[in-house]
């Protein structure tokens, strides 16, 4: 069978669609996948046939605005929705070429969740099943802010489907109206969920506690089978484990492919928290270049690891709260800490609080004083107790990929017949 699968946006987003396409191809498929051009040397490494999808990453990802996103959310929420969404219309056409092409003559079409729109008018278009993979829970749901009621939360991610609609309405009625479709009438979950789409929930349901029940009346539409990752071996991998051998587990600090605002006073404020609470710090720079390291004894800063293999031998972990990098904490069984800035990274910091198996804080608030203190909290034993527990229900990557291949060949088996 052929899949064509097309996802967009930064390594968490697309290491899933890659994950899942080595299992397909491993298992003697034809895969074609689509990544932002940034990215295509990374998914070629796979060994998958690459294909660019949108603009360059720079272009869609404008980190000042992601930075202070929910500060302007609060001050003018419609206008910052629309500004948020505003590059999903602008290269809403282009990506649609690049969708007709790939999947003209495949079994199945998948997306990540930018560019989910056009990938399923096109899925409309050539009658085949389609897949979206979500990592973090997309749709309405009473789940994401434990302390307002479920209701209201529930309320306010409907009302933000729709936002998104008007937004985006005259970009995907052009698109439609191009495919020979008719007008849309509602927001395009909607429309998915009344075609049969499979939403295959890229994170694990006890990570989410009691949004598998909530969504139980979807039956086998949104099924839960956790974070995929590749569990990528790098370079780094053997020098961070022997640093880490030589003394106390680390207090590990990942900082995320979008980099800090303030490399050198982050640094500062985690030597100095470190220092006052006797730990020893990893930091994993990502897309941060925090400059010469090389004097410390008790600070270490690598580029990419393995957090799989990493994250256990550490004593906590400090990150930003991506859906993938919150997985790997909770897979490896340490208290998480998130300081938070933009996307589902605050719902991945009310969840870990929500658990008692971490804390998290807007990183903008954040500050010497306020990382002491909440090193603090997760440092306690009783969540490393709870940290270890919550691990041991956790799904491990083989079998989240595992999965989530065994899913796409039923639905594109289920289109042949």
């Amino acid at each position: 069978m052929k899949f064509a699968l097309a996802c967009y946006g930064t390594r968490g987003d697309v290491e899933p669609s890659v994950s899942v396409g080595c299992e397909l191809q491993r298992r003697g498929h034809d895969v074609e996948l689509a990544v932002p051009p940034d990215l295509i040397e990374f998914a070629e490494a796979a060994g998958l046939e690459v294909v660019a999808y949108g603009p360059e990453l720079s272009e869609f990802l404008r980190e000042d605005f992601l930075r202070n996103f929910w500060t302007r959310l609060m001050r003018n929420p419609v206008g910052s929705l629309r500004e948020l969404w505003e590059p999903i219309a602008r290269y809403w056409p282009e990506t649609s070429k690049t969708l007709m092409t790939m999947a003209r003559d495949a079994d199945l079409l998948s997306t990540g969740l930018n560019y989910e729109q056009p990938a399923a008018n096109v899925a409309e278009y050539y009658g085949i099943p389609l897949v979206a993979l979500h990592h973090f829970p997309m749709r309405p749901n009473g789940r994401l802010v434990p302390t307002l009621p479920a209701p209201v939360v529930r309320a306010g991610g409907s009302i933000s489907e729709w936002l998104m609609w008007r937004s985006t309405r005259a970009a995907d009625d052009t698109q439609r109206r191009e495919l020979g479709l008719p007008r849309s009438t509602s927001p395009s979950p909607r429309r998915m969920a009344e075609r049969g789409a499979l939403e295959i929930q890229a994170y694990d349901e006890v990570a989410v506690p009691g949004l598998a029940a909530e969504w139980a009346k979807f039956g086998d539409r949104r099924p839960f089978v956790g974070a995929l990752t590749m569990e990528l071996t790098t370079a780094a991998n053997e020098e961070v484990t022997s640093w880490i051998a030589g003394g106390a587990p680390p207090v590990c600090f990942a900082t995320g492919s979008i980099p800090l605002e303030s490399p050198a006073a982050t640094m500062e404020m985690i030597r100095e928290a470190c220092a006052q609470l006797g730990e020893r710090a990893l930091i994993c720079a990502g897309g941060t270049d925090f400059g010469d390291t090389s004097e410390w004894t008790d600070v270490k800063v690598v580029g990419a690891v393995n957090y799989a293999e990493v994250f256990p031998a550490c004593r906590a972990v400090v990150h930003h709260g991506g859906s993938g990098t919150t997985a790997a904490g909770l897979r490896a069984g340490i208290p998480t800490l998130i300081l938070w800035s933009t996307a589902d990274q605050p719902y991945w910091g009310n969840q870990v609080r929500r658990m008692k198996v971490g804390t998290a804080r807007r990183i903008s608030a954040t500050d010497q004083r306020t990382l002491v203190s909440d090193l603090r909290t997760i440092l306690d034993p009783q969540y490393a107790v709870r940290a270890r527990d919550l691990a041991t229900r956790m799904t491990s990557p083989g079998e989240s990929v595992t999965r989530a291949a065994d899913l796409f060949e039923k639905e594109a088996l289920h289109r042949r017949r």
